[in-house]
């Protein structure tokens, strides 16, 4: 194809095939992109024209794309976030003023101790910046790769290799042993019987593994569940006046301790802490909008690593107390 031919092709039309590739609808590509459907089924006219091929095609009730779309979408969506890192790093940000959507996954125990007061904070900083906060999901490397998050906040060691994303360390929090603040078994310490044997609740991410499991392996113990929540804030909360026990995050342990009425207690094992990073594109690097959006996040951790009643994490925690 001659290169004058791309005056067919206009960035229009691109982001009409990203759209189209990502809802495999016309009716929910046109409302992603805020036009009618008649518009979005012309541009997907044209778009079979210029490229010779139907690039979505019906199966029963759905449409998938062709093998000729499948080989488009990742080049095309590469071409897109060149253009929109460029044009974006040529500009300044002003949270003032400006008006932009920022959307991050995380999980709510993330949310609640770190995201709650930073967002809170942002509505006088930055009163035109809407941010949008997506619990963990197992695609989360595809809305990455898709420009459809801006950060992602999650354990560095549950990132799966080969994941393309710039990272920056965040906070650390331990794991500990928590149960109801009477509970009829468990004295001042969990034995190893009790860790072993106790009904235990359980946080399970979105088909994803966790960190709590992944302790669990390094002790060589295949736990028992009685009680799964895809909830971190739940756990607590399903504690009271039960033999439950459950490995919460310590921070959100001691978030909830007074308020429900739960005793946290070291493990009877030795546990590695884990440790909080976010997670972005590096298209983003350059964006003014972005890099304000990083700092903020970072001071924000910076600031529950070191508040009165927080703990900081080193090797020296790792050991009972």
């Amino acid at each position: 194809m001659d290169r004058e031919e791309l005056h067919r092709l206009d960035l229009n039309l691109l982001l009409s095939f990203d759209a189209l590739m990502a809802a495999q609808s016309v009716t929910k590509a046109a409302e992603r992109m805020s036009v009618g459907q008649p518009a979005m089924s012309a541009s997907l006219a044209r778009l079979r024209k210029f490229f010779n091929d139907p690039l979505l095609v019906r199966e029963g009730r759905l449409l998938v794309p062709t093998v000729r779309a499948l080989q488009l979408i990742e080049p095309i969506r590469d071409a897109l976030d060149t253009i929109e890192s460029t044009v974006r790093a040529s500009r300044t940000f002003d949270p003032q003023t400006d008006r932009r959507t920022f959307t991050v996954m995380a999980s709510d125990y993330v949310l609640l101790l770190l995201l709650r007061r930073l967002l809170s904070e942002l509505e006088g900083e930055a009163p035109n910046i809407r941010f949008v906060v997506r619990p963990i999901s197992a695609d989360f490397r595809e809305q990455m790769s898709r420009s459809q998050l801006d950060l992602l906040i999650y354990p560095e060691e549950l990132v799966p290799e080969g994941f393309q994303a710039n990272s920056a360390g965040l906070f650390t929090d331990r794991l500990v042993c928590a149960v109801d603040r009477n509970h009829p078994e468990v004295g001042e310490r969990m034995t190893e019987e009790q860790f072993r044997t106790l009904p235990y609740v359980s946080y399970g991410g979105a088909s994803l593994r966790t960190v709590s499991e992944l302790r669990f392996l390094e002790l060589g113990l295949d736990r028992p569940i009685e009680i799964g929540t895809q909830s971190f804030v739940i756990q607590p909360l399903m504690l009271p006046g039960s033999r439950l026990m459950a490995l919460l995050h310590e921070r959100l342990g001691r978030y909830f301790a007074d308020q429900v009425g739960i005793r946290l207690l070291d493990p009877p094992f030795p546990l590695r802490p884990m440790r909080e990073a976010m997670f972005w594109s590096p298209g983003a690097d350059a964006d003014p909008g972005h890099q304000w959006l990083r700092a903020r996040v970072l001071r924000a951790a910076e600031v529950l690593e070191n508040q009165a009643g927080g703990h900081h994490i080193d090797d020296a925690d790792v050991s009972h107390r």
